[in-house]
């Protein structure tokens, strides 16, 4: 029973990074070497993050809860809007050949650091709440879980990428803007 537990915990924690590999598919289709890689990343900082939760503990979870959506909200308002801007200049300006943000290995780190920070109190979430597991079989559930979606998400976007075409940057933009959105209102006010 507490492994379906844990599966579910994984399962909901991925769906920030879901969401940004949703995106990332939308606004490069043609990167399928880095989309896996940034869904390799994903499932490995959305493992990491609850593993140093579970191990460091209340303590130091206390203070990165105090400002995980905060961060959260400005790495993925920074990239959603610079991408954001950029996809509505292309829009206006279709004679000058250029895309939104680079899928630079720089870009997926930042999403990667984004989409798991919120993860580490659940480090600390799972060794109060399931204390008989072996915290990596969970961390490893929880990254393999994570990496799987991820892959899932980045399908989605291309196909969505394909019917969008130029507007598919702008969503893109809008969704990471949006998650961190999300992030900094669950912490705000639930």
């Amino acid at each position: 029973m507490e492994l379906i537990s844990v599966f579910l915990m994984a399962f909901a924690l991925s769906m920030d990074a879901f969401a940004v590999s949703v995106s990332d598919g939308i606004c490069y289709p043609k990167e399928k070497k880095k989309l896996v890689i940034a869904a390799i990343s994903f499932g490995v900082f959305q493992a990491l993050m609850p593993l140093i939760g579970y191990f460091v503990g209340n303590t130091f979870s206390q203070y990165v809860e105090m400002i995980d959506h905060w961060i959260a909200l400005i790495l993925l308002g920074f990239l959603g809007g610079k991408m954001l801007i950029e996809a509505i200049h292309d829009l206006r300006h279709p004679e000058e050949e250029s895309c939104p943000i680079a899928f630079s290995y720089q870009l997926i780190f930042t999403q990667s650091v984004a989409t798991s920070i919120d993860a580490l109190a659940a480090g600390v979430t799972l060794a109060v709440t399931f204390p008989n597991t072996n915290p990596f079989l969970a961390v490893g559930l929880i990254g393999v879980t994570t990496a799987v979606c991820c892959i899932f998400g980045a399908l989605v976007g291309k196909k969505f990428g394909a019917l969008l075409k130029e507007k598919a940057a702008v969503l893109g933009g809008v969704i990471l803007i949006g998650i961190g959105v999300k992030i900094f209102v669950e912490h705000m006010f639930f």
